[in-house]
């Protein structure tokens, strides 16, 4: 899932079983390249637009940083042990985990078809706000020098 303050820029969902790795997410970031070019042509014309991504394992690689530096993909810096930025974690997944908890489904697709529905449903301007609060936690975390900080707010 990839999306800026407007919206979903990008998702797809795993094959059942399949782990990300390297080669995977590789082929995701060129795909979000396209997407990039044509959901927000402005910033790929201007190249402005900017990724975000956690330290996992297969964002860190060698491979995954000679990729975006050979396609002049700027990456904003994730800072280390710093899971209270991830705005797909504080945001994204508890927001369609709350609209999707309880509810009971038949097949993997049915389960898909309603979260593409609920991250559809969510407005620009609560994106618009989770980027505020991502603003936010980078104040703190930089306040507390990388400490978690959730618990203290």
């Amino acid at each position: 899932m990839f999306f800026d303050w407007k919206g979903i820029v990008h998702h797809e969902f795993l094959p059942c079983g399949q782990m990300v790795n390297k080669q995977l997410y590789q082929e995701v970031l060129a795909r979000l390249r396209d997407a990039v070019r044509g959901k927000r042509p402005e910033l790929w014309e201007n190249q402005t637009w900017m990724l975000y991504h956690d330290n996992a394992p297969a964002h860190a690689l060698l491979l995954i940083r000679s990729y975006l530096a050979k396609h002049q993909t700027s990456v904003v810096p994730h800072p280390p042990y710093s899971p209270d930025l991830a705005p797909a974690d504080f945001f994204l997944f508890p927001k369609i985990k709350a609209t999707l908890k309880g509810r009971r489904f038949q097949t993997i697709e049915e389960i898909q078809e309603n979260a593409i529905s609920e991250l559809r449903a969510i407005t620009e301007s609560t994106f618009q706000e989770a980027f505020q609060q991502w603003k936010k936690r980078w104040e703190l975390c930089t306040a507390s020098r990388g400490d978690y900080f959730e618990r203290r707010q």
